[in-house]
């Protein structure tokens, strides 16, 4: 249910309302709106009963919520919700771009790469440490080494961080480091991770599973969004379908119909998505046509050498083409888009 109140409603009255939530053994949550204040309610097994709300001081009505994601649905928010991130954010008119390797696998790998984006605009850097890996045998990241040295980049870049968050025990160190927590799509279904994450209050990037439906993700976003974090980015990174001749088969029908259900950003990861790096710049492109609030780009000075996903990482040169042609497309799906800092960290 949604308890709406009016435009003139104080804080007392909504702290009012919140309070009856609590007494019925519910979980009250506010979600300011740009005209009104409205407060969902998790917890309830059955539908409850707007009788309780209707006569209090500063409501307005008392709304079922038919889906099953309750929280995240665009039911209970109307308004497109803006993540943000220090002075920058994920949502909204501009485009927000997430670029960087796959891993960090050096210290000089890394400040080169951040340096390169920070010359180019790009707000974010990724880049994994703890690297969750189909094979044992695979290289699994630097682990705390590799935090580290992602860390020492943001400090010389300001860049903001994204980095994978692998379980619980390792959380507290990623935490510390990292200014949005991405969950990658094997762990989409890792609902104490997604619960421990609720209790943090610091950006979500929260990728869908190979198989996942698009209720599944949003399912999986009302598991943060309940715990109290409402900062939560979606990302469509491909699913596993029949077709071989790409890594996975990149659902960009998932764009427009997210934001149909759901107020929460969503961003594109074309790099997964297709696994080939000559698709990328085509279906980045495509993904901002969709509607995409953002990108997310595998970026390595060399490819070849790199120990993780290089057959889908962009070199530096065609990545500056594809910074070029977000610029030029921008205007004409009426987004901003990050322009050149043309600032090099020595």
């Amino acid at each position: 249910m949604l308890v709406v109140m009016r435009r003139e409603a104080t804080p007392a009255e909504i702290e009012v309302v919140k309070e009856k939530i609590r007494s019925l053994g519910f979980m009250p949550h506010e979600i300011p709106g740009v005209q009104r204040v409205a407060i969902g309610i998790t917890g309830n097994r059955t539908r409850v009963n707007a009788d309780h709300f209707l006569s209090l001081p500063g409501v307005v009505d008392a709304i079922p919520v038919s889906r099953p994601f309750k929280l995240v649905s665009r039911e209970v928010k109307a308004e497109d919700t803006v993540v943000r991130v220090g002075r920058d954010s994920i949502g909204g008119r501009d485009l927000a771009v997430i670029a960087g390797p796959c891993s960090v696998e050096s210290r000089s790998q890394i400040l080169e790469v951040a340096s390169m984006l920070k010359e180019m605009g790009v707000k974010f850097l990724r880049g994994g440490a703890f690297k969750p890996r189909s094979s044992p045998y695979s290289f699994q990241g630097l682990k705390l080494e590799g935090l580290e040295y992602l860390r020492e980049a943001a400090e010389k870049t300001g860049l903001h961080t994204v980095t994978e968050v692998k379980d619980t025990e390792t959380l507290p160190a990623v935490a510390a480091v990292s200014d949005i927590l991405q969950v990658g799509a094997r762990n989409m279904y890792n609902f104490s991770l997604l619960e421990k994450l609720g209790e943090l209050r610091k950006p979500v990037l929260l990728k869908r599973g190979f198989s996942a439906t698009l209720e599944e993700l949003l399912m999986s976003a009302e598991y943060i969004a309940s715990k109290g974090n409402y900062d939560i980015i979606l990302c469509e990174r491909g699913i596993r379908t029949f077709e071989t001749s790409t890594r996975n088969t990149l659902d960009l029908n998932a764009v427009p119909m997210v934001k149909k259900l759901s107020h929460l950003p969503i961003i594109v990861d074309p790099s997964h998505g297709t696994g080939a790096w000559d698709l990328v710049v085509p279906m980045a492109l495509a993904s901002v046509v969709a509607g995409a609030d953002g990108l997310m780009i595998e970026v390595h000075p060399h490819p070849d050498a790199a120990l993780s996903d290089g057959f889908q990482s962009l070199r530096p040169e065609k990545f500056r083409i594809l910074m070029d042609r977000l610029r030029e497309l921008a205007s004409y799906v009426q987004r901003g888009c990050p322009e050149e800092a043309g600032t090099v960290v020595q």
